[in-house]
């Protein structure tokens, strides 16, 4: 109890729970990443924005340790976790949740889910049991209720909507208890009315674990009703960070990203 206490004093103290300093990544002599500086605060809500191309995914890619940076700093808790493992970095307490779903089509909801916490707990021996431990299934359970997917917990995982694929998809990374979420186009795929009740799940997510959560994504009116702060990047460079306000006024992003079409609509 005494770790826990002082875990919790030192994240509190944090002014940055995770930051970027200087990273670059390139892929055949082009720059994807340029020399990136950003920071998350414990408990922030925050979008990375831009055009296609414009290097989001690679930035996501290198955080969760899929890509391993030319150079630069990724610190977590201070800690410098760049080139990491994926799974290393799972460990540590960073999980994404992907731009296309990835689940267990041929396991049911509450199949996929307790796989997942036994996995993150190393309960290998309990995987494909029929009668799980109760610990683990007292885990599965919460997480279908935080994310709204009790109600389908014995559904096969390839029988869902796409939207509660989606769903599904978030469930997998929150079962690995992570402290900084990574979602990638969250909405992605889904008509005008799933996409904002995509987004409510995603708040309501935040504000019960709070937890820092990045989400990419490319609705600006998703982004701008959600997001504290507004991270833009434009050929892997960082062109503009701020509020939803600034972000909306900001020439560079107008010229680069939203347009003046969108800025004389949102004026």
């Amino acid at each position: 109890m005494a770790e826990v206490r002082a875990g919790r004093k030192r994240e509190k103290g944090l002014t940055a729970v995770l930051k970027i300093e200087n990273l670059h990544k390139s892929f055949g002599g082009v720059s994807a990443i340029n020399d990136v500086s950003m920071q998350f605060a414990p408990g922030s809500l925050t979008a990375v924005i831009g055009p296609n191309g414009a290097g989001k995914t690679s930035f996501f890619n290198l955080i969760s340790g899929a890509m391993r940076p030319d150079s630069g700093r990724i610190l977590f808790d201070g800690e410098n976790i760049a080139g990491l493992s994926a799974p290393t970095i799972v460990r540590r307490g960073i999980g994404r949740a992907f731009q296309i779903a990835s689940i267990f089509s041929s396991l049911t909801v509450r199949e996929a889910i307790l796989g997942a916490v036994n996995a993150h707990r190393r309960w290998y021996a309990r995987l494909g049991r029929r009668f799980p431990l109760a610990e683990a299934q007292a885990q599965a359970d919460e997480v279908m209720e935080l994310v709204g997917l009790t109600a389908t917990a014995d559904t096969l995982s390839g029988n869902l909507s796409h939207g509660d694929q989606k769903v599904l998809d978030i469930a997998l990374a929150l079962a690995l208890e992570p402290r900084v979420l990574l979602l990638d186009e969250p909405t992605a795929g889904m008509g005008p009315e799933e996409r904002w009740q995509m987004m409510e799940t995603v708040h309501q997510l935040w504000e019960r674990k709070q937890m820092t959560l990045i989400f990419i994504e490319h609705d600006m009116d998703i982004v701008f009703k959600f997001a504290q702060t507004i991270h833009v990047l434009s050929y892997g460079r960082v062109l503009a960070e701020g509020t939803a306000e600034e972000v909306r006024r900001n020439p560079k992003v107008i010229e680069a990203y939203l347009g003046a079409k969108y800025d004389a609509e949102h004026a």
